[in-house]
């Protein structure tokens, strides 16, 4: 302590005491050496030289009375700000002191840690690779995994690391004397890492993936990744609100555990929808990305030049799938549909998965059913699998399969239900705050979400007018105003499915393009199907994306897929 105050001392210019000092707090300096010809600026610097002194003060040199005698006032008032300086300057010392002890520790531990060498035993027995998902069936056995650190917790002589590899995540023990060496002590989150050793079954009351861990005999650092300010914490942050940033970001957001579940979430339904549609005797096609035809409108066409002519990114690809009815039968689809909608809406996609089917022969009740029963079976599937059930209750907890009939409202009864729930229109020129819907309103977005939200049901919503709807859908009989047309709406999404009974004459197809205003020569291949043993038919198109919001309880689409494609995004 005596050196550190003699520090402190030597810090604050401490000097043998003088007899008189003297102090002028106008043109004096603390600079001078406190005689009456060059006198200090402050009293604290005087007492910094001498607290033995006697203080003499004026205020300037035009002070008629001279230097006089420092009051007990100003001196004690001097003295206290002496005192808390003294104070700071002897922490600082301590502070100082401390610092370079603790650098020499840090110096020493790394001179010592970087002496450990990380060396596999020989005379264990060799390990077998394995996945993490193998990890229960290999329990007791020496084996080596490899796999990204995910997370990293270090106690002392002993380092905890789960691990993750795509398959699931395990906990891996790192002791002494390995704990300790530099390879083990500089590990950071996200390197990747192949460790060796023996997983056993954790006691009752202690936790980890999988419920065991790997006691690690040997390890090995393939990549290591940045710490510091390019830590993945740093350039990644779970708690973020700058969404643009995190989509620059996509490619290290999804090594998280929310989007990782996601995107394995999304891989089981593409399986449970293909096993659904086999299920029912569909055969699976693949129709072309590249057309030259529009099937939802050309507004929102992506145009090309292919090899010097017009054409576009398929809309959908429901008129080749009607192609392949007199071929294959009943079948589907699931491949990417682009639809160009300047949108940034929490539902709209530029690049979306779309599940889509075709069935021949079948009435309007039939295609419902079939709808119904698809998303009901698909639900099942995922449900009935417990790998694929957890992941989905660790998002979303409430999840359940969807109460059975889905509910059957026809668009008129749509329109007087909004008006009775006194939900309004989307404002617009001529209706500011909105206006009751009528018969022929393209019901919005917002309305549609609302509607379903209060019902809190699937609901089929039928029976479009046809100035609302694509030409190629088939007019109700019982009301040419209308079509045989659906949506599926679903709490919390709305619309998730979209499907209709096919026109299945040939003047009525022809009389389709005519009220669009569709030149039917590039339709021809299209038109063929109701001049060559036309079918009374029906689909539908699913975006797996707002199918995938629904179970995952996702705010918006855009966390459903790998990487997101909307108006001003297309990176990375």
């Amino acid at each position: 302590m005596a050196a550190i105050l003699e520090k402190a001392a030597e810090a604050l210019n401490l000097k043998d005491p003088q007899e008189v000092l003297y102090i002028d707090e106008t043109a004096g300096s603390d600079d001078a050496v406190g005689t009456e010809a060059a006198p200090l600026l402050t009293p604290l610097k005087a007492l910094q030289i001498s607290q033995a002194a006697k203080l003499m003060i004026r205020k300037s040199p035009s002070d008629e009375n001279g230097f006089q005698e420092i009051t007990s006032t100003a001196f004690k008032r001097a003295k206290k700000r002496f005192d808390e300086a003294t104070r700071k300057a002897q922490k600082a010392a301590q502070a100082a002191a401390a610092a370079t002890t603790a650098a020499q520790d840090e110096a020493r531990r790394i001179e010592e840690a970087k002496a450990i060498q990380v060396v596999e035993d020989k005379s264990l027995p060799e390990a077998k690779r394995i996945k993490i998902r193998q990890g229960v069936a290999n329990r007791g056995t020496r084996v080596k995994v490899s796999g990204w650190v995910h997370r990293l917790r270090s106690q002392k002589n002993r380092i905890f690391v789960v691990l993750r590899d795509g398959t699931g995540y395990l906990q891996a023990v790192i002791s002494a004397p390995f704990a300790n060496s530099w390879t083990a002590l500089t590990l950071t989150l996200e390197s990747t890492i192949t460790v060796y050793g023996t997983i056993t079954e954790l006691p009752e009351g202690k936790t980890a993936p999988d419920g065991h861990e790997l006691a690690v005999d040997y390890f090995e650092v393939i990549g290591l990744a940045p710490g510091g300010d390019e830590a993945i914490t740093n350039v990644v942050s779970k708690d973020s609100e700058d969404q643009p940033a995190l989509l620059d970001k996509r490619h290290l957001v999804i090594r998280g555990e929310t989007a990782s579940a996601m995107l394995r979430i999304r891989a089981a339904v593409l399986r449970a929808f293909r096993k659904a549609f086999d299920d029912e005797g569909l055969c699976e096609v693949t129709p072309p990305a590249l057309v030259q035809t529009q099937v939802e409108g050309g507004s929102t066409l992506f145009k090309l030049d292919y090899y010097g002519q017009e054409a576009y990114l398929t809309q959908s690809s429901q008129l080749y799938l009607e192609t392949a009815l007199a071929s294959v039968g009943d079948c589907y689809c699931i491949q990417e549909s682009f639809r160009a909608e300047k949108s940034h809406t929490r539902r709209h996609l530029s690049e979306y998965t779309h599940v889509e089917a075709e069935l021949a022969f079948i009435s309007f009740g039939d295609l419902l059913n079939h709808i119904e029963e698809m998303i009901c079976s698909v639900i099942d599937t995922l449900l009935d699998d417990p790998t694929t059930a957890a992941l989905i209750h660790s998002l979303n907890p409430s999840f359940s399969r969807p109460q059975r009939p889905f509910m059957r409202m026809p668009y008129k009864d749509a329109i007087t239900w909004l008006n009775e729930h006194n939900i309004l229109t989307d404002p617009d020129a001529e209706n500011p705050n909105g206006r009751p819907h009528v018969f022929g309103d393209d019901i919005a977005e917002a309305a549609e979400r609302k509607m379903t939200d209060i019902i809190a049901r699937p609901v089929f919503l039928t029976g479009f007018p046809r100035e609302i709807k694509a030409f190629y859908m088939l007019p109700t009989a019982s009301d040419p105003r209308v079509t045989d047309s659906v949506d599926l709406l679903i709490p919390g999404v709305g619309e998730v499915v979209g499907g209709s009974m096919r026109l299945n004459t040939l003047d009525g197809m022809l009389e389709g393009y005519k009220r669009e205003g569709i030149d039917p020569a590039p339709y021809y291949w299209f038109t063929d199907q109701r001049k060559y043993g036309t079918a009374s038919s029906g689909g539908y198109g699913l975006g797996l994306e707002r199918f995938l919001a629904w179970v995952g309880d996702r705010w918006t689409v855009r966390e459903t897929t790998l990487y997101p494609r909307f108006a001003g995004r297309c990176t990375p």
